[in-house]
């Protein structure tokens, strides 16, 4: 009997569960090799993970990619049930090397058995699976967001998303679609908010009469308004509710859907390559925001208007008179920014707890927390000085100085020793699979739905719509709870501490790592700070900068148990 590993994968926008998707990849993977007398013996399935994404990015999959080098691994071969939803592009060419090194071979049904790695029929046939899979992708892609484009513009269709501040949700009929109207589907659109409209004509009415964006915030404040994130709590988890910020003010000020028109395509998804000098290691997808002339608007107004298309234009108009010679209008892109902060995301203020965010003085970088004085108002009781600055040149100095110490070669055995320990405690600590992981999410988020549900009956919602909504959520709770309770429990094998020979080798490769650190460049420092988990709190009162290290990626000693691959590249 053969031994197989079985390699799949489900994105969360298939159309099916990732159950049904597991199981007729797994049904063709074990139709391919149960003639030949093999047998699966473990899985390596993603869920939740775009296939664009190379497998040492994917969980399971670069699981998979680790256990080849143990020569205990448990199997023989590896069997794949679909090699379009495995491989993407050129991956094959950059994973299969990896199988044909460590002499796994690699099952496929549409070669009818193990690829050939000599076989040049098999490679072309595989290679043509990955064009396709990157094709089928792109296809959708386009499709997709013609269909979008055009009932934005045609039908003025609500699209999704949060509504804007000012508006809720509300049905909108039977769904077109007449497979998701027997599901239960419907369609919704926008209408006002009874306790909020006013709210966002107040805003226009202020901003065209003169007010700035911080005097309005301050203005609400003074009033008692709950702020955007306060007003809609469970759709705002990500975002602070404790008072009303000039950023709100200008993104409702700018907002054309409160015309009454229905606007989309105001940002778009962008890839980006991670590093330009290794394409295999893919791209990171980033939100990017259009330019105005690129957004697309629906012919006909698709909902009911809180401000007159006249009152939209005179602010925008007034946005652009006020705005000092050559500043942009739009906010610049992150990738835009040419200076690095190395920093950034890493310092807290020990007053309020919040991060401090960095900016460019005369020519230094600073990370400051800004203590506004709406927020003064809402926090009475805490004594916080109006600004704190703290200089990144400082910071960096003295931590790579502390780093350098800590890898340097009288210290780095001990350092090496209590990264080797602190890995199998975080080896310990991790006993959920990322299957059972994106389980609870899914359990959680019914539960927000549900609440959300529960609020809109109390609120006066109509019964009979929040009931089939709250009939939905069970359902997909249920479902979610069976699936993770259908999930094996899985006990992670524990990582042995690194051998007094495996220091000493390390030791050597790393060479004068301490001058290294200090003579690098501070973009390559973020991703070092980054992995070595570095936090940093400031406390203003004694000027006192405090760093915790909780190295964030576990530490494993890894070597080719059939020698280097490369011994002339040293």
């Amino acid at each position: 009997m053969i031994r197989f590993a079985f390699a799949g994968r489900c994105s969360t926008e298939d159309l099916q569960d990732p159950e049904a998707s597991r199981n007729w990849q797994l049904t063709r993977a074990r139709a391919l090799i149960e003639p030949a007398g093999g047998q699966i013996v473990t899985e390596y399935f993603d869920i939740g993970h775009s296939r664009s994404l190379p497998w040492q990015r994917r969980p399971r999959a670069n699981d998979l990619l680790q256990a080849l080098r143990d020569p205990n691994r448990g199997f023989e071969a590896v069997d794949i049930g679909e090699p379009q939803r495995t491989f993407y592009g050129n991956q094959f060419g950059n994973t299969f090397p990896v199988f044909v090194h460590f002499h796994v071979p690699l099952w496929v049904p549409e070669v009818g058995g193990p690829i050939d790695p000599d076989n040049e029929a098999h490679d072309l046939v595989m290679s043509v699976f990955g064009g396709m899979s990157k094709g089928e992708r792109n296809r959708i892609k386009i499709r997709v967001r013609a269909a979008m484009s055009s009932q934005a513009k045609l039908q003025g269709r609500y699209l999704g998303g949060r509504p804007p501040y000012g508006y809720r949700i509300t049905d909108a009929g039977t769904h077109p679609n007449p497979a998701k109207a027997a599901a239960g589907q419907r369609l919704h659109k926008l209408e006002p908010d009874p306790a909020t409209a006013p709210v966002v004509l107040r805003i226009f009415t202020l901003y065209v009469e003169g007010m700035s964006d911080e005097t309005i915030a301050r203005r609400l404040n003074r009033e008692n308004i709950p702020c955007p994130s306060a007003h809609d709590a469970d759709r705002n988890p990500h975002r602070t509710k404790t008072a009303w910020q000039a950023g709100a003010v200008r993104a409702i000020l700018l907002n054309p859907r409160y015309t009454g028109h229905e606007v989309w395509n105001k940002q778009r998804k962008e890839e980006r390559l991670i590093d330009v000098d290794d394409v295999t290691l893919g791209h990171r997808t980033t939100m990017t925001h259009n330019p105005s002339d690129e957004w697309v608007w629906s012919n006909e107004p698709a909902h009911d208007a809180l401000v007159t298309k006249e009152l939209f234009e005179a602010t925008q108009t007034a946005r652009r008179q006020r705005a000092r010679p050559g500043q942009q209008q739009e906010r610049p892109s992150r990738h835009s920014r040419k200076r690095p902060y190395v920093l950034r995301g890493l310092v807290r203020c020990t007053l309020c707890g919040r991060k401090m965010q960095p900016s460019a003085i005369r020519d230094r970088v600073y990370y400051r927390c800004e203590f506004k004085q709406q927020e003064a108002a809402l926090y009475p009781d805490l004594v916080h000085p109006r600004t704190i600055n703290l200089r990144e040149d400082i910071v960096c100095q003295a931590l790579d100085t502390w780093i350098a110490r800590a890898f340097a070669p009288e210290r780095l055995t001990a350092t090496l020793t209590a990264l080797s320990h602190a890995s199998i405690a975080a080896s310990a600590a991790q006993t959920h699979t990322p299957e059972q992981a994106q389980a609870r999410q899914a359990i959680k988020e019914c539960e927000r739905r549900l609440a959300r549900y529960q609020t809109a009956l109390d609120a006066g919602a109509d019964p009979a719509i929040v009931t089939l909504w709250i009939n939905d959520a069970q359902r997909d709770r249920d479902a979610a709870q069976k699936n993770l309770d259908s999930l094996p429990t899985v006990t992670r094998k524990k990582e042995p501490p690194l051998t007094t020979d495996q220091i000493r080798e390390i030791t050597e490769r790393l060479e004068d790592i301490a001058q290294r650190i200090q003579t690098a460049d501070a973009d390559k420092k973020a991703p070092l700070y980054e992995a070595l988990g570095i936090t940093i709190t400031y406390d203003n009162a004694t000027k006192t900068a405090t760093v915790r290290s909780r190295p964030s990626l576990r530490y494993r000693y890894r070597q080719c148990p059939r020698g280097d691959l490369n011994p002339h590249a040293r």
